[in-house]
């Protein structure tokens, strides 16, 4: 889940903003993760999208993109595979399921920088993103893995002349589809509001409006997301979220999740960083979570990883990750437990 305003510092990391006609990049992430659970299928709690493959090597995401802008034509084209794509995009048509990125757009004004985009585009919720460099911890938080990593749909975006103001609208296939669904016919609405006052501090609040469940069930999803940067300087970096929906959990009633999530990274010098998260998932009614138990999902997790920046182009990353929950929703050896220990070491290649 990552905000769909290309030049927006959605991370603790600082980007360019580059603008040539025609540019390419690359990214491919190799894994290895143990789950000290030792699941037999070697994979890890369904919660969890990314580094999916226990006691095996493996590919998280390998990444090919296009981009283009000039004067008021803009466009992008990505490809991918890997595990990212394999079980996060499993629901979705087989010739979708290798498309990371796909829109085009055009400029509404040549005062103003007003565009209407169209296609595939990165989820405009949440400050994680798919692309493992991208984010402050190796693995993604439990409320990036069950919230939108993306969407399809229509675009309004709108920056202010300093760039420090940026709105968008959406119509929308869903919640994380890219073929609508058979049984849903209405369409799904978002707003994203993102403000940068200064290179140190990035405030985001974005929701979704829609269903997620055939029309005849009248079930509709409010969802709000909101996440603040703070980067007091180059050493430290704070990443604060929330996020809260409502939704019907039976045919009548309607029930709440939410999640917070604390992240703090640190610069120890140009090539060693650490990264600290702890979060929290409640989801009683079982909305987006199902373990069928008496107190549903309610799970803490923490996690610490070790960053090598071994060149410009190459990062090795290492991070252990804890869970604990309310009720034994986690399996080793055939026993339900109530805690889970994760280990998992990455190394990324980028090119851009």
């Amino acid at each position: 889940m990552l905000s769909t305003f290309h030049i927006i510092t959605g991370s603790c990391f600082s980007q360019e903003v580059v603008t040539p006609s025609l540019t390419f990049s690359a990214n491919a992430e190799f894994y290895y993760s143990y789950n000290f659970a030792k699941p037999a299928n070697h994979e890890m709690p369904d919660f969890i999208y990314n580094y999916k493959r226990h006691n095996e090597f493996n590919i998280n995401l390998a990444m090919a993109k296009a981009s283009y802008e000039k004067d008021k034509v803009r466009g992008n084209l990505a490809l991918q595979f890997g595990n990212y794509s394999q079980y996060n995009l499993s629901a979705e048509p087989n010739w979708a399921q290798h498309i990371f990125e796909a829109n085009v757009g055009i400029k509404l004004s040549g005062k103003s920088d007003l565009w209407l985009d169209a296609g595939i585009f990165p989820s405009h919720i949440g400050f994680e993103s798919a692309i493992g460099t991208d984010n402050s911890t190796l693995t993604r938080s439990i409320a990036a893995e069950n919230s939108p990593y993306y969407e399809t749909g229509v675009k309004l975006s709108f920056a202010n002349k300093k760039q420090k103001l940026k709105t968008a609208l959406f119509i929308l296939n869903g919640w994380q589809k890219i073929k609508k669904p058979d049984a849903i016919q209405n369409p799904s609405f978002g707003l994203q509001i993102n403000y940068q006052p200064s290179n140190k501090f990035n405030l985001n609040y974005s929701n979704f409006i829609g269903s997620d469940r055939p029309d005849s069930l009248h079930a509709l999803r409010l969802f709000h997301n909101l996440y603040a940067i703070y980067k007091p300087n180059d050493k430290i970096c704070f990443t604060a979220g929330f996020d809260i929906g409502t939704d019907k959990y039976n045919a009548t009633d309607r029930g709440i999740w939410y999640t917070p999530v604390l992240i703090a990274m640190y610069s120890l010098n140009s090539k060693y960083k650490i990264a600290a998260r702890a979060e929290y998932y409640w989801d009683e009614k079982q909305i987006i979570l199902v373990t069928k138990t008496n107190n549903g999902f309610k799970t803490f997790g923490s996690s610490f990883n070790f960053d090598n920046q071994i060149n410009n182009n190459i990062v090795w990353r290492t991070e252990v990750k804890y869970y604990k929950s309310k009720d034994s929703i986690f399996s080793q050896n055939g026993t339900a437990k109530n805690n889970n220990l994760i280990l998992t070491t990455s190394l990324s290649i980028k090119f851009q």
